[in-house]
């Protein structure tokens, strides 16, 4: 059975079943008194929200709620959170989601009162640093799904609405103060969701564990999230209820985005561009172009995958990791191939240029050109 852990690292995590009760106990620890609770549009009528908000109101905390979030959020929807944050006397942000609603919380708190515009604190070198750290607002993550790992992310992602580019904004303070991380609240996540975040997740650990980068402790999380992810995500689809595959894949996926401060790659660089032009979901559109990543990929990497397959169990060696992929994908109802995501080639070389120029192409352990970046979309589409 899941039982409760307090960690510190990345950041403080309160870690277990029914532990959102702690909310406004980790609320005042952070130092609000004043939060503006940020979500999506679907969560905030749940009552899930009611009861935060109910919570935070009966501890004197006088919450807002803030929901003009998208599912692939744009920069419109930060400077409508901001102007709220801003409005509300607000001092701190709980952000309460999926990847989304918590990249957008967790930039409210960056951005509410920086002079520059959000685009001028990209992952870019040494951007982060044109940003008044000392007027970043914290933020509590609450994450209602097991996919991005935002919740011990020191990024967000949002999209530029005049380019239709994903852009990663980064500042170390942009990593929560605390996290919230109560398996019980992904357990009415649809089969659907699981899939897709599940997927992400499996994604983060999969790049990280195959970048080119030295960085041995991010090497080892990223092993063993795929594990628990091999473990737990058909047990958490097949059976929501299921609260300990539901605690591992919520490990998993906070795993993920603690081990891919390593590098990512092929998979998320393909990945984004899809997402800011079809506004399809990011992790199911990794979990598609994943097989043809890792087999083009299989010169740099078949060494590490053998040796992850034998960590889970798998035999076969690279063969046998790429086609558990295969099975997971066809288990999940994964499409198969990005045309059935409703990707045409009609804008393949607007795609190529943006993977091509995305932060994360990189990382990938084979250098991405043009060319081969135009052959992956192919065999995808």
């Amino acid at each position: 059975m899941v039982s409760a852990a307090n960690w510190s690292f990345p950041t403080a995590i309160r870690f277990g079943v029914g532990r959102i009760a702690e909310l406004s106990d980790v609320c005042a620890e952070a130092g609000i008194a004043r939060p503006l609770l940020v979500t999506d549009r679907g969560l905030a009528e749940l009552p899930l929200i009611t009861a935060m908000l109910d919570q935070l109101d009966t501890a004197g905390l006088g919450p807002g709620l803030f929901a003009e979030v998208d599912p692939n959020p744009t920069g419109h929807n930060l400077e409508a959170g901001v102007a709220a944050f801003v409005a509300g006397g607000h001092d701190g942000v709980v952000a309460v989601g999926g990847g989304s609603a918590l990249d957008v919380g967790k930039l409210v708190a960056f951005m509410a009162r920086q002079t520059r515009p959000v685009w001028d604190f990209e992952d870019i070198g040494d951007w982060w640093k044109r940003a008044d750290a000392a007027a970043i607002f914290p933020s509590v993550a609450v994450p209602t799904t097991a996919g991005t790992g935002s919740e011990v992310g020191r990024a967000g992602v949002v999209t530029n609405a005049a380019t239709r580019v994903k852009t990663i904004i980064f500042h170390p303070k942009v990593l929560p103060a605390a996290v919230i991380m109560d398996p019980a609240l992904t357990v009415s996540l649809p089969p659907r969701v699981t899939a897709g975040t599940g997927m992400d997740a499996l994604s983060h650990c999969l790049e990280a564990y195959c970048s080119p980068s030295y960085h041995p402790m991010g090497q080892g999380i990223a092993l063993e999230g795929l594990r628990l992810v091999h473990g737990a995500l058909l047990r958490a689809y097949r059976d929501g209820t299921d609260i300990d595959a539901r605690a591992d894949m919520m490990s998993a996926a906070a795993m993920g985005a603690v081990a891919f401060q390593k590098g990512l790659g092929a998979m998320h660089a393909l990945s984004h561009p899809v997402g800011a032009l079809y506004d399809r979901h990011h992790g199911t559109t990794n979990a598609v172009v994943m097989p043809a990543v890792l087999r083009f990929n299989r010169p740099a990497i078949e060494p590490k995958v053998a040796t992850a397959a034998a960590y889970l169990g798998l035999a076969g060696g690279f063969e046998g990791f790429v086609g558990w992929i295969m099975e997971l994908r066809a288990s999940l109802g994964i499409p198969q191939t990005l045309g059935a995501l409703g990707v045409g080639v009609d804008r393949l070389e607007t795609l190529v240029a943006m993977a091509v120029e995305d932060p994360t192409a990189g990382g990938n352990p084979i250098p991405l050109t043009p060319d081969t970046v135009r052959d992956l979309y192919r065999a995808c589409l």
